[in-house]
């Protein structure tokens, strides 16, 4: 929440204390106004909405506590502080319980003022995010969701590929959305009314993979008793998605290069070429300008695929849209289960918004379905959340341990996420499988180097 957006309501009966918070929190770009009691800060509550109270305890008449409780009764999006001079551990529990999110003793310093204001701000705005609905400049044509500034480039960059024919190779982890980025080019351009055909390369056995694609003849193998068209004739005239196109062989990249450079393809036992009309997008989650170097990618075929490259960020990236996406899901997951919408608590947003997410948008969109159909309640709390999350949430944070602990713990928390795929592990941690599988040796035997 910006500084200049949020408006605070200063509530205390001494004039000098309304000054000098007034002063501080409006030179840090707050909207302050003051009231010198409970019951005139109730009737400017009642005409004006304000994001933050920060109430006096101890008041004339009516007292900070009765405040408390009338905000929290009656306008539940608004948050409160409670200041006082009679500072007690009853008096803070006592206040907390009844709805106040912090309770700050006086004499504080400005920093603690403004820092404490600051912190209930976040967690307000963060909660606003989750309860909120997506307005529709949220929901692009695309179909897909996000408001940050990484994910507003995707949209620009889909927005310039869908006008062209271009061939046009998309990046990222697994989970980021690649083909949702595949169908918004194909059903943004003017094949839109033309067949979308996405193919798994990785999905496909090698030696099944080029009848597949290009179709075969009757007779051309054992088990062909009749021709059929491969994905590539199904496509014709549209778009064809060719996902993991890093896991073909070297063979089946020269077919594909063909394909790109002539339009034409072989279908297996025929000597004639056919002539498609398609166009050809590819996706990876690997690097190919490395697999190009270590000779297990053409590069003839990578430049011909990236002609237009969009690279597709991982969720911790614009880690901004973690809750926008959190909401789309529990909405849309607790409307197909014929069940109430729970919501987050607020330890549950900072968890959520902390995660690491390895699984990216597809882990998220898992883990919200789990907790629509596992958790009964109205709200969803961190004792909910799967144990990796909890484990984070507890750790996660902490400024006492040695750069190792970091690291094990990351290296953990990247392998449950890839349901321990080491593979994959070591892509995203940015090491190759023997550096992982000795830093995994250290983790499971940690004395190791002190034996030898």
């Amino acid at each position: 929440m910006s500084k200049d957006k949020a408006t605070i309501l200063v509530v205390d009966d001494a004039p000098d204390t309304l000054e000098i918070i007034q002063r501080n929190l409006t030179h840090k770009g707050y909207q302050v106004y003051t009231a010198p009691g409970a019951t005139e800060a109730i009737s400017f509550l009642e005409g004006t909405p304000v994001d933050l109270v920060i109430t006096d305890l101890k008041m004339p008449e009516v007292g900070g506590l009765d405040l408390v409780r009338h905000v929290r009764a009656n306008i539940p999006d608004t948050e409160v502080m409670m200041i006082t001079g009679y500072a007690t551990i009853d008096g803070a529990v006592k206040a907390i319980k009844i709805g106040a999110e912090e309770f700050l003793a006086k004499p504080f310093t400005d920093e603690e003022l403004f820092t404490t204001v600051k912190n209930i701000l976040e967690k307000l705005q963060a909660r606003r995010v989750a309860e909120s609905k997506p307005d529709s400049k949220s929901i692009t044509s695309y179909g897909m969701l996000g408001e940050s500034t990484a994910m507003k480039k995707v949209f620009r960059a889909i927005a310039k590929a869908a006008t062209t024919a271009a061939t046009v190779l998309i990046t990222g982890e697994s989970g980021t959305g690649k083909e949702l980025v595949a169908r918004a080019i194909h059903y943004n351009s003017n094949r839109a009314s033309a067949p979308f055909v996405p193919v798994n390369c990785g999905g496909i056995p090698e030696g099944l993979l080029e009848s597949e694609l290009f179709g075969h003849m009757k007779g051309a193998f054992t088990g062909a008793t009749e021709s059929r068209a491969g994905f590539f004739q199904t496509a014709d005239g549209g778009t064809i998605f060719l996902d993991e196109i890093s896991e073909t062989s070297l063979a089946m990249q020269v077919k594909l290069l063909r394909v790109l450079q002539d339009k034409e393809i072989n279908m297996v036992g025929s000597s004639r070429p056919r002539t498609v009309n398609i166009r050809i997008l590819a996706a990876t989650n690997k690097s190919l300008e490395q697999l190009t170097q270590k000779g297990v990618f053409r590069e003839d075929l990578f430049f011909r695929l990236s002609v237009i490259r969009i690279d597709v960020p991982p969720l911790r990236q614009h880690s901004d849209d973690i809750l926008l996406l959190a909401h789309h899901f529990i909405s849309r997951f607790a409307k197909e289960a014929g069940r109430s919408e729970p919501r987050f608590s607020d330890d549950t947003i900072e968890v959520l918004k902390n995660y690491y997410w390895p699984g990216n948008v597809r882990e998220l969109e898992n883990v919200i379905q789990r907790l629509v159909v596992m958790n009964e309640g109205d709200v969803v709390r961190v004792p909910d959340l799967p144990h990796l999350m909890r484990f984070s949430a507890l750790h996660g944070t902490g400024l006492n341990r040695t750069l190792v602990e970091v690291e094990n713990e990351h290296i953990r928390n990247v392998l449950a996420g890839v349901d321990g795929n080491k593979t994959r592990a070591a892509e995203i941690l940015g090491i190759d499988r023997k550096t992982l599988r000795e830093k995994l040796r250290r983790l499971n035997n940690p004395h190791t180097d002190e034996a030898e």
